[in-house]
């Protein structure tokens, strides 16, 4: 559980470090390795960025605080408000889709799909047992 919510946390990390510390620079190349999913869909706004880098801030703290005190309500809660930040960014981003080449998109929204499932798996993991107990027959 502990591994899932740091790993979920990772790439938010990355977003929220980079964007805050330089807006532009993420702007112009962000995921890196010669890709540019932001600045395909421009203008640059730098108060926007900075504002969604902020908020990645936050989830950031969210998981983390969850995995560092691994109490079920807690972490049920951290997942949900990752979905509830993530498949809004995924809508939005299958709107967008004729601005990247096939791989752009695949890396892109596949990377959303993933961490979809891993968020879904793990909240699916925090459900009470409901088994029932067999009492003696009578």
């Amino acid at each position: 559980m502990r591994a899932g919510l740091l790993l979920l946390a990772l790439p938010s990390a990355v977003i929220a470090g980079w964007g805050l510390i330089a807006p532009r620079g993420f702007y112009d190349t962000f995921p890196g390795a010669g890709r540019h999913w932001v600045s395909a869909l421009p203008p640059y706004n730098e108060h926007l960025l900075r504002d969604f880098s902020a908020a990645s801030l936050a989830m950031v703290v969210f998981l983390v605080g969850a995995a560092i005190i691994l109490e079920r309500r807690l972490i049920q809660v951290a997942l949900v408000a990752f979905l509830a930040y993530s498949i809004p960014h995924l809508a939005y981003h299958l709107t967008t889709t004729e601005h990247y080449s096939t791989g752009d998109n695949l890396g892109s929204l596949g990377g959303f799909v993933v961490t979809l499932l891993i968020a879904g798996g793990l909240l699916a993991l925090t459900r009470e047992s409901t088994q029932l107990v067999a009492g003696p027959e009578p």
